[in-house]
C-alpha cells in the first residue's frame, strides 16, 4: 500500500509561539498545550528554536524542515485566489474594462519604501513616521504617462506581517524595494512569498544605489537564488535599479509597472457589483469611523450601504486620497468613507447590499454563528462548575494561573490554596503565579490548559478579557484574601453559589437633550452598538467618569413606547433619578445575571 505523502513545512533557525502556530495552521491555544505536553512552558510571544518546533510539529503530526534561502522559492501559482478575484470572475466578460493597476510596495524595514513612495507622490510621509517607520497601510493615487496607478504602502518590519499580506492580496502588482547595500533580509522572502501566495506578479526596484557599498548585482543573484530570475539574465522579472533619496531612475520603475500591467488581465466591471477591501479603519472625534477602502469592483457612491465583516454601514461621505469630498468612486479608486458603525477589520471584504435592514441581518447572522462557534469549542470551567464536573470525571483536578499585586502576598495564597486541597483530598495544580496584571497570555495558558485565572488586587487589561470571552476562560479577581480561599474551599466542596456578573447589552449616544413631564429630561440617543432594553439597567458614561447607574425608565421610538430599540436606531431614552445629559454621553445597557455552571 501506498503510503500517503504529508506537505514539508519549512521552518527558520527561530520563530515566536504565534509565528509557529500559523506555521503550523493551528490555533495558539492548541500549541500552547502540545507545548506544556513535551514539557516546554512559553507565551504567545515568546522564541522557540527550530528543533523545538520540529518536535510539536511530530506531535501534531505535521513534517517540517529548516528552511535554507536555496529552498526557498515556491511556485509562482501556489496560493488561492482572494475571494475578490474569485468574485470579479464571476463578472460578464464583455461588461469587463480595463482599470488602473494597484501595487503593493513591500520589502524588508528601513529599505526605502516610503521614501519612493514619498519620491513618486513629489510629498514627505517618511519624516512624520515614527521613527522613520510606516505604522500604517495607506493607499496613494498618480498618474505617469496619462495612466492612474493606485499604490498601497505597508509597513515593512516583522510586526506587520498580516498588515503585508492584505496588501499583498489586494494588489495587481507588487514592487518588492530592495536596499542595494543590504540585500536579500527576512522580510524580504516573506514578501515574495506574500506576492506568491496572491499569486501577482513582481517588480523590484533595487533602492540605493547611490551608496558607495551598493552591489547591485550581488542582489540580483540573491534574487536569483529564490527563483526571481532578471529579464537580463533570461528570466522574467523585471529589476530596476533606483535611488529613491537622489529620484534616479523613478520613470523607468514606473514604466515597468505599466508594461507589466498591459501583459496583465487588470480589469473590472464599473457597472456590476459593488465590493473592494478595507485597507485600514480607525475612529476619530467629530467623525465616528472613517475607513480607508480599495474599491475593486463597481462603483461606489455616498447613500451606498455597506457590510465588511461584522459591521455595517452607509455612505455618509468619500474622500479622495488628497482629502477632496467626491461622490462616487470606481475600481482601484483608494478613498476614505464615513459610515460604518463599529470600526471593520482592516482586510475584511466588503460589499454593497440593498439597504440597511439586509445589512444587519447579515451582520447579526455572522455575529451569531462567530457566537455558536465559540459556544461549541470548549465548556467553560470556573469555580462555581467545579465540584460538577470533578464529580462527573471532567476534569481530573483544580488548575489555576494566579496573579497578585505584590510578592508578599504570593506565597501565602499559593500555600492556603494547596493546604486546602490537600484537606479536601484533590489536586491543585498551579501552572503559573507571579506579580502583576492579568494579561492576554496568562489567559491563553489557562485556555490551553483548561484553568481557571485567580487575581488578588489586580486588574485584567481590556486583551485579557477579550480572549477570556472568547475562549471561555473564568477570571476572578479578589480585593480579600480569605475571600480567594473562601470560595476555592466551597468550589471544591460543592457549596459555592453562582456569581453574579454584568453582562452588556449594548451603547447609545446621547444626540439631544428634550424637557420631560415626569422624568424632567429625556436623552435623544443613537443606538451604536448592540440593543437597549426597557426595564434594564444602565450607566451613564462621559468620557471615562461614571455620571450615574440606575434604571431606565423610559424607552421611545417617536411618540410610541417600545420594548427594546437595535443598533443604528435613533430613541428616546429616561433614567430614573437622572436628568443631567449632556450630548456625547454614552448610555450603556447592561443586565445582571446569575452566571450558573454549564
Amino acid at each position: 500500500m501506498a503510503s500517503k505523502t504529508r506537505d514539508v513545512i519549512e521552518l527558520p533557525p527561530t520563530l515566536t509561539v504565534r509565528e509557529l502556530a500559523e506555521a503550523l495552521n493551528v490555533t495558539p491555544i492548541e500549541l500552547i498545550k502540545t507545548l506544556m505536553n513535551v514539557g516546554v512552558m512559553a507565551s504567545l510571544n515568546q522564541t522557540v528554536d527550530f528543533d523545538t518546533a520540529a518536535i510539536v510539529a511530530e506531535e501534531l503530526g505535521r513534517e517540517v524542515r529548516l528552511a535554507l534561502p536555496e529552498e526557498e522559492a515556491k511556485p509562482e501559482d501556489e496560493g488561492e485566489l482572494p475571494l475578490w478575484r474569485k468574485w470579479l470572475q464571476a463578472e460578464p466578460e464583455e461588461k469587463l474594462q480595463p482599470r488602473p493597476p494597484v501595487v503593493a510596495v513591500l520589502g524588508h524595514v528601513d529599505h526605502g519604501k516610503t521614501t519612493l513612495l514619498d519620491a513618486i507622490r513629489n510629498t514627505n510621509v517618511a519624516e512624520r513616521e515614527a521613527g522613520g517607520i510606516t505604522q500604517h497601510i495607506r493607499a496613494y493615487q498618480i498618474e505617469h504617462e496619462g495612466q492612474k496607478i493606485t499604490f498601497i504602502d505597508t509597513p515593512g518590519h516583522a510586526a506587520f506581517t498580516s498588515l503585508r499580506a492584505r496588501g499583498a492580496k489586494g494588489a495587481d502588482i507588487v514592487v518588492l524595494v530592495v536596499a542595494a547595500d543590504d540585500g536579500v533580509m527576512p522580510q524580504t522572502r516573506e514578501a515574495i512569498n506574500h506576492a506568491r501566495a496572491a499569486r501577482v506578479p513582481i517588480v523590484v526596484a533595487i533602492n540605493k544605489i547611490d551608496k558607495p557599498n551598493a552591489r547591485p548585482e550581488r542582489v540580483r543573484q540573491q534574487l536569483a537564488d529564490l527563483g526571481l530570475i532578471p529579464q537580463e539574465w533570461g528570466g522574467d522579472t523585471i529589476m530596476v535599479e533606483i535611488s529613491a533619496r537622489q529620484r534616479q531612475n523613478l520613470d523607468e520603475l514606473l514604466d515597468a509597472i505599466l508594461l507589466v500591467a498591459e501583459s496583465s488581465d487588470i480589469r473590472a466591471n464599473p457597472q456590476g457589483r459593488v465590493f473592494g477591501t478595507v485597507i485600514e479603519a480607525q475612529r476619530k472625534k467629530g467623525q465616528g469611523v472613517v475607513a480607508t477602502l480599495l474599491v475593486q469592483n463597481g462603483t461606489l457612491r455616498v447613500g451606498d450601504v455597506l457590510v465588511a465583516g461584522t459591521t455595517y454601514g452607509k455612505v455618509r461621505a468619500l474622500f479622495d486620497h488628497t482629502g477632496k469630498r467626491i461622490k462616487a468612486a470606481g475600481p482601484s479608486t483608494p478613498v476614505g468613507m464615513l459610515g460604518f458603525h463599529d470600526i471593520p477589520e482592516a482586510g475584511s471584504l466588503f460589499f454593497k447590499v440593498k439597504n440597511e435592514k439586509e445589512a444587519r441581518s447579515i451582520v447579526e447572522k455572522r455575529l451569531e454563528e462567530i457566537e455558536q462557534r465559540r459556544r461549541e469549542k470548549r465548556k467553560k470551567v470556573d469555580l462555581e462548575s467545579l465540584f460538577e464536573q470533578l464529580q462527573q470525571g471532567e476534569v481530573k483536578s483544580l488548575r489555576l494561573v494566579i496573579k497578585v499585586d505584590v510578592q508578599g502576598s504570593l506565597e501565602p495564597i499559593v500555600s492556603s490554596i494547596q493546604r486546602i486541597a490537600e484537606r479536601n483530598e484533590i489536586p491543585v495544580e498551579i501552572l503559573h503565579a507571579d506579580v502583576g496584571n492579568i494579561t492576554e497570555n496568562d489567559v491563553m495558558l489557562a485556555a490551553a490548559s483548561n484553568a481557571i485565572v485567580i487575581g488578588f488586587n489586580v486588574k485584567a487589561d481590556a486583551a485579557a478579557r477579550r480572549v477570556a470571552e472568547r475562549e471561555g476562560v473564568s477570571i476572578r479577581i479578589y480585593r480579600v484574601i480569605y475571600e480567594l480561599l473562601e470560595d476555592i474551599e466551597k468550589a471544591l466542596k460543592g457549596l459555592l453559589e453562582p456569581e453574579v456578573q454584568e453582562v452588556v447589552l449594548g451603547e447609545a449616544e446621547v444626540l439631544q437633550v428634550f424637557p420631560a413631564a415626569k422624568l424632567g429630561k429625556v436623552a435623544g440617543c443613537r443606538v451604536r452598538r448592540g440593543v437597549i432594553r426597557r426595564n434594564a439597567r444602565v450607566r451613564v458614561m462621559r468620557g471615562d467618569q461614571v455620571l450615574y447607574d440606575g434604571e431606565i425608565a423610559s424607552l421611545k421610538r417617536f411618540k410610541d413606547d417600545v420594548r427594546e430599540v437595535r443598533e443604528g436606531f435613533e430613541c428616546g431614552i429616561g433614567i430614573k433619578g437622572f436628568k443631567n445629559f449632556q450630548p456625547g454621553d454614552r448610555l450603556v445597557c447592561y443586565t445582571l445575571e446569575e452566571r450558573k455552571p454549564e
